[in-house]
């Protein structure tokens, strides 16, 4: 049992998590091909029941790649369900205190780390018990998401909770927690964002959030290291490209005829 993606982060390197926005095996065996570390799978939005989520958690498997599922509660029951589906590591949204950043870890890991319920499921199959347990504890990744003001008010002590692998920065949440609904990309939720990445990192703790290829720079440079980026965004420019050359060799094909 091993996590490549926790491996990557712990050696401070930056990894790439792609989030496909589709509830399709297939689509995460594809872009398991294309050299990303990650694959998120979305559980608090969008259509994704648990046998959707089991079979896409093999197709990351079988291209090479970690699955990480953000389930839609802190809910011990929901996290467990996460992880016996054979994830390799569970983000969870709206974390704002340090206790309940602690209570995450204690659903997501095995005594004597936590309390996370008895099964392991598909990912206990062919293990030793002990040796399941062992190798879940290490290899599990914990991401929470900071989403709130409230969160980054309370950042000094959620930075003191153990066996939290990820912070991850949420823009969309966070800016309308600030009363800016739908605006991220406001400058006073920028500046909120890029102040608790750094603090992140300044703890030495892995900091993460939504990136693109025009924002990728700008996040490495603040030393984020747990890079989650929606297929839409690779998808646009790459796709406008295509289809506006195609037209202009139509246009020009047109034009000679004319």
């Amino acid at each position: 049992m091993n996590n490549p993606l926790k491996d990557k982060l712990a050696a401070g390197q930056p990894a790439t998590i792609v989030a496909p926005y589709a509830t399709s095996a297939g689509l995460v065996e594809i872009l398991g091909h294309f050299g990303f570390d990650g694959v998120f799978l979305d559980c608090e939005h969008g259509p994704a029941n648990w046998e959707e989520v089991e079979h896409m958690v093999r197709a990351a498997e079988v291209a090479g790649y970690t699955s990480v599922v953000r389930v839609q509660d802190h809910e011990a029951a929901t996290i467990t369900r996460a992880l016996d589906r054979g994830a390799g590591g569970i983000q969870v949204p709206h974390v704002n205190t340090a206790a309940e950043a602690a209570a995450v870890v204690q659903h997501a890991k095995y005594a004597p780390l936590g309390h996370r319920g008895w099964s392991g499921w598909r990912g206990a199959f062919g293990l030793d018990g002990a040796e399941y347990a062992r190798q879940a504890n290490t290899a599990t990744l914990v991401a929470i998401m900071l989403e709130e003001t409230e969160a980054l008010d309370n950042l000094d002590a959620i930075l003191q909770v153990e066996h939290v692998d990820v912070l991850f920065v949420a823009p969309g949440d966070l800016a309308q927690s600030m009363g800016l609904q739908g605006q991220a990309n406001h400058p006073t939720v920028q500046n909120a964002i890029d102040d608790a990445l750094r603090r992140i990192k300044s703890a030495g703790r892995i900091a993460g959030t939504l990136t693109t290829p025009a924002t990728l720079d700008h996040y490495l440079e603040l030393g984020v290291l747990f890079l989650y980026v929606g297929l839409p965004s690779l998808l646009e420019s790459t796709s406008r490209d295509f289809v506006q050359r195609a037209g202009q060799v139509r246009a020009d094909a047109l034009s000679r005829s004319a």
